[in-house]
């Protein structure tokens, strides 16, 4: 595959370099034609702005034909449509502008006669989502946390109250990284079920299904949503999922500190909250990754689903107002016709259940699960000390520390193989906090329902 920004014709491009490298990479990273042909016409009209401002025809031409080939897009007739096309329509979006030298800054403090509170709402959904943050909602793969995080999103896009919780409108940008493909079915399904008698029919909801890596492409993506958006400014963006906006690992501290840098200049960008879908670690205690993350969010919502498939969200953290009571809802089947071949076309939508129901429905444990419990709660009564205050632990329970738990249950375990002992407690761990019988925090662990009395 040819590399363009290798190539001699990089010299040429001048400013423009870094926009075609960006495209190349949008084109490395999906193997479906279609999809391939839709990115290299989105790079087309913008080639044609790149023209508008100085860059030679013929030279945007040629590369952006060798950009065709080099990712097999061979139809030449096709490829070359495409590119008069886009240059014969009138350019609407200013290219990228060189490098400038960054300007000094600077710092206007404030004394403290000055500090004022504000009065303006500090939440965009009451007890969900901060008006302005970042907020990482994560659980294991299929719980359910996609279709919670679209179905709340188009509640703040149209306006509408949320489970009671008071909602203030605005628009909204959601990123689909992770199946972007069958992204419009959900959207449909969720169209026919709230929207059918409802007039009008549309929302201040925009979509985009193609690979970004968030780091890198950062400020194309703002400069996309400003003039894509026009006068209206995005309440929220959705990253879903991180691992799919991520080019790097999500083990290094230094690729995510970039990763939340990005995130970070979008929320400025727009004033908006920023909600970074993503899955939990092995154990499923936690979100997965470097710990950095967790420290950066202004909110954490874990999304869980049980043997009843009954979805449990519970608002772990929220700096700075008092988090929801846990959710309970479902997942309810919506048909939607038929494809092409004649078969059934078919999707979700995410509906509320009783959540008094959900919670009072036999929490079924095994015998290693119960016996981890049960150790835990040992361990609390003679051992566990006073939390420290957090935003993380509640106020005023007994701690004790999860390698002191493990050595525990090892001890009381039947087996003698070690690595049978620590995956069974692994597993029994992480089915204790998705039945938010636990809680777990920085290698601390506690249990919800008791209290240190001691210190009272």
């Amino acid at each position: 595959m040819t590399d363009l920004t290798a190539s001699n014709s990089v010299s040429a491009l001048g400013p423009f370099a870094e926009g075609f490298a960006s495209w190349r990479r949008m084109l490395a990273a999906v193997d479906d034609h279609t999809a391939r042909t839709k990115i290299f016409t989105n790079a087309a009209a913008e080639v044609a702005s790149y023209v508008a401002h100085g860059l030679d025809r013929v030279i945007a031409a040629d590369t952006l034909t060798q950009l065709a080939t080099a990712h097999g897009l061979d139809n030449v007739d096709q490829v070359q449509a495409i590119i008069a096309k886009a240059f014969a329509i009138k350019p609407r979006r200013k290219p990228p502008s060189p490098p400038q030298q960054p300007q000094p800054r600077t710092f206007a403090l404030k004394a403290f006669k000055d500090i004022r509170m504000s009065t303006a709402s500090s939440c965009l959904v009451r007890g969900i989502l901060p008006r302005v943050g970042l907020v990482v909602v994560w659980g294991p793969p299929k719980c359910g946390k996609s279709f919670w995080v679209f179905d709340l999103t188009m509640h703040v896009a149209l306006g509408w109250s949320y489970r009671g919780h008071r909602v203030l409108q605005g628009p909204v940008v959601y990123l689909a990284l992770e199946g972007g493909h069958g992204f419009a079915k959900r959207v449909e399904a969720w169209r026919r079920y709230h929207l059918a008698s409802e007039t009008p029919t549309d929302a201040p909801f925009w979509l985009l299904d193609v690979p970004v890596d968030v780091i890198a492409d950062r400020d194309r993506l703002v400069a996309a949503i400003r003039a894509q958006l026009g006068e209206k400014i995005p309440a929220v963006v959705v990253i879903d999922t991180l691992n799919r906006g991520l080019n790097g690992s999500e083990n290094e501290p230094k690729d995510m500190a970039r990763f939340i840098q990005a995130a970070d200049i979008i929320r400025e960008a727009f004033g908006c909250v920023v909600i970074i879908v993503h899955h939990c670690g092995i154990e499923g205690t936690r979100p997965r990754g470097h710990t950095s993350l967790a420290g950066a969010a202004d909110a954490q919502i874990a999304v869980a689903r049980d043997e009843d498939d009954t979805i449990s969200v519970t608002v772990e953290t929220m700096k700075d107002d008092e988090p929801s009571a846990p959710m309970a809802c479902r997942l309810e089947r919506v048909e939607l016709g038929t494809d092409d071949e004649g078969e059934l076309i078919t999707s979700c939508i995410m509906v509320e259940t009783d959540e008094a129901a959900a919670a009072k429905r036999p929490k079924k444990l095994t015998g290693m699960e119960k016996l981890a419990l049960d150790q835990l709660r040992e361990l609390s009564a003679e051992l566990g000390v006073r939390s420290a205050a957090s935003n993380h632990i509640p106020h005023n329970v007994r701690v004790v520390p999860k390698e002191l738990w493990r050595k525990y249950f090892h001890n009381k375990h039947p087996s003698d193989d070690a690595d049978t002992t620590r995956k069974a407690f692994v597993r029994a761990v992480a089915k204790l906090q998705e039945l938010q019988l636990i809680g777990l925090w920085n290698d601390e662990a506690w249990l919800p329902d008791v209290p240190d009395k001691a210190g009272h």
